[in-house]
């Protein structure tokens, strides 16, 4: 099983090391990270990631998984990855985002038509490329499975586990990771939060990019 992470200079880590820690302990997964030149990156918080490679020495992969950004805009005009999106999902069983990645696949056009969601804050960005932003955790629409904001990356992750392999198996993974939430505060959604806590959010982020 071939699964494959684009890493990209200024991605959110936790897009992409929540789900990693979860898939790339499946049995039988060879998993890599790659960005688009092939040279190592630095994420929006400035820690350091070695890729295994670059875009141009992956063909295909089973599962492609794309994480978010502060700001993803400056990758979403980069035809070079645009294309390699739009190509390597030809092959996938999944094409996978967490938080603002969906944006990249909408920029593919892999999203027209399709439920999907993103991080809160992104989803008037996830309509204009022709999905139907959806406020949930995870979405599946065929083998297109998108991830809220941040943290909800592990929670697609153990959503594909089980298909990928069975529900035990997931399970076990989840207790691997001693991935139990039990949030100090009830205040991880939008729903949930005072709009004096989301326009504080809002500035934290702005501040971010």
């Amino acid at each position: 099983m071939d699964i494959v992470f684009l890493i990209y200079e200024g991605m959110t880590a936790l897009d992409a090391m929540g789900p990693w820690e979860v898939l790339a302990r499946l049995p039988g997964a060879r998993a890599r990270m790659v960005s688009p030149d092939g040279a190592a990156i630095r994420t929006d918080l400035g820690v350091g990631i070695e890729p295994a490679g670059g875009i141009a020495d992956v063909a295909r992969a089973d599962l492609l998984l794309i994480p978010g950004a502060g700001d993803i805009r400056p990758l979403l005009v980069r035809t070079d990855v645009v294309d390699w999106v739009r190509r390597l999902d030809a092959s996938t069983t999944w094409t996978t985002s967490a938080c603002t990645g969906a944006l990249l696949l909408g920029a593919a056009g892999l999203l027209k038509g399709k439920r999907a969601t993103t991080h809160w804050a992104a989803f008037n960005a996830l309509a204009k490329t022709g999905a139907t932003p959806v406020a949930e955790r995870v979405v599946t629409d065929g083998k297109v499975v998108t991830a809220a904001g941040v943290s909800a990356g592990i929670d697609m992750a153990l959503t594909l586990a089980a298909r990928l392999a069975d529900s035990d198996t997931a399970k076990a993974l989840q207790l691997a990771i001693e991935y139990d939430p039990a949030p100090p505060f009830d205040g991880g959604s939008p729903a949930k939060a005072s709009a004096e806590i989301r326009a504080l959010a809002g500035r934290l982020l702005a501040a971010r990019r």
